[in-house]
């Protein structure tokens, strides 16, 4: 880090800033909004936007709420921050803290979504609200599109949001998810894209028989072994530098084994995390080509997931990956990595050709375990970021 680099913006220069951060994270920690349900914290959320002048449209799409708020300046880019409020489930017994008591202590705050992502949530609402506080010309909208269900299944939140959103005719220039992606240091990473994901299922399809008479059985265990080492040998040739497909074996299953019959039957799992080299139609021909020539087979897919890739803008208005990258130097005296490593998340719903889609949040060592916890110098950083992201995006110099 440059530490006497002129260009770092001094952090923790709003100590009330950093406070409601604080405040709002616990707040929202102590609903038990276990995916698909909000448990009251879109109502708490829609109250607060709507004191800071949002105007709020909060509706519900096959049991999951989502939320939609509008603050127009004038003319000018469209801006969204976009996140969820579920989070997914806590065992209280193994923790050191109630999961959703919102504990502090010594300096870090324990409570399930803390990292993932009601900590972004409670920095992005503090941004918003000592921002708007300041006397200052803006341009352009700014939206925040918030959901109960991206730890699930999320077939009814945000893509029910992206859609409410065209149908109003609606088109987003950029979006900021507030996805944990700091590795070591807060504004160390920016992920801006992520990889596709798609899971298979191949029963292979044999001859049973007496393990006596092998010679008239065709082994579907041993074609299946044929098949998965050929699927793990692929070579993936499309993919571009700074991102990797990967594809991970998962299960195998006889039905019915036992040690004298020839197993006629042999289902086994995999999953596939592929780089925006690839789309997920291309995944599946590449698959079914590494196996075709094994043994006779069916195969099923599920969960797919598209990658999305955002990288430099020739948009007019403003390069939000670009305001990015520089709030983070400014911040921190360096550049970020950029990466699109990682699961899958609400930005390929939002992303195309169209939005940039960018991620960025706070750090992701505890998210999903037991004592998930962040600690208040890095929300409060974080928070700086976003209000200077805020700056750079709607202030008129």
């Amino acid at each position: 880090m440059l530490l006497n680099s002129p260009y770092i913006h001094p952090l923790r220069t709003s100590p009330s800033r950093a406070i409601d951060a604080v405040l709002f994270l616990k707040k929202l920690i102590n609903f038990e909004s276990v995916t698909p349900h909000h448990a009251g914290s879109m109502n708490w959320l829609n109250a607060e936007l709507e004191v800071l002048g949002f105007k709020v449209d909060m509706f519900t799409s096959n049991g999951v709420t989502n939320l939609i708020a509008t603050l127009n300046f004038s003319d000018g880019p469209s801006f969204a921050f976009a996140g969820h409020l579920d989070v997914v489930p806590a065992n209280e017994s193994d923790w050191q803290y109630p999961p959703f008591g919102a504990h502090e202590n010594n300096g870090v705050i324990y409570g399930r979504g803390a990292a993932d992502m009601k900590g972004a949530i409670a920095a992005m609402l503090s941004a918003t609200k000592h921002w708007l506080r300041a006397e200052q010309n803006r341009k352009g909208t700014y939206y925040w599109l918030i959901t109960s269900d991206e730890e699930g299944e999320a077939l009814y939140g945000t893509k029910e949001i992206m859609a409410r959103l065209a149908n109003n005719g609606i088109t987003l220039d950029a979006c900021l998810v507030g996805e944990p992606t700091c590795d070591k240091n807060i504004g160390d990473t920016i992920k801006n894209g992520r990889r596709g994901a798609i899971s298979g299922t191949v029963e292979v399809i044999g001859k049973s028989g007496h393990v006596a008479y092998a010679q008239n059985t065709i082994n579907a265990l041993n074609v299946s072994c044929n098949m998965m080492q050929a699927l793990d040998s692929l070579q993936w040739l499309n993919d571009p530098e700074g991102s990797q497909t990967s594809l991970q074996l998962t299960n195998v299953v006889v039905p019915n084994a036992v040690d004298n019959v020839v197993p006629g039957r042999c289902f086994f799992d995999f999953n596939v995390r592929y780089s925006h080299g690839y789309s997920g139609e291309q995944i599946k021909r590449c698959v079914t080509a590494a196996i075709g020539d094994c043994g006779e087979f069916d195969i099923s897919w599920q969960r797919p997931c598209e990658p999305y890739y955002t990288g430099p803008s020739n948009n007019q208005q403003f390069d939000l990956l670009t305001i990015a990258e520089h709030v983070l130097y400014h911040q921190f005296g360096r550049y970020p990595k950029l990466s699109t490593s990682g699961g899958t998340s609400d930005g390929r719903f939002i992303a195309n050709e169209d939005t940039q889609v960018i991620e960025f949040g706070l750090r992701n060592y505890s998210i999903h375990q037991v004592n998930e916890h962040v600690t208040i110098d890095e929300l409060e950083q974080v928070t700086c970021v976003y209000s200077e992201i805020l700056s750079k995006v709607f202030d008129v110099n």
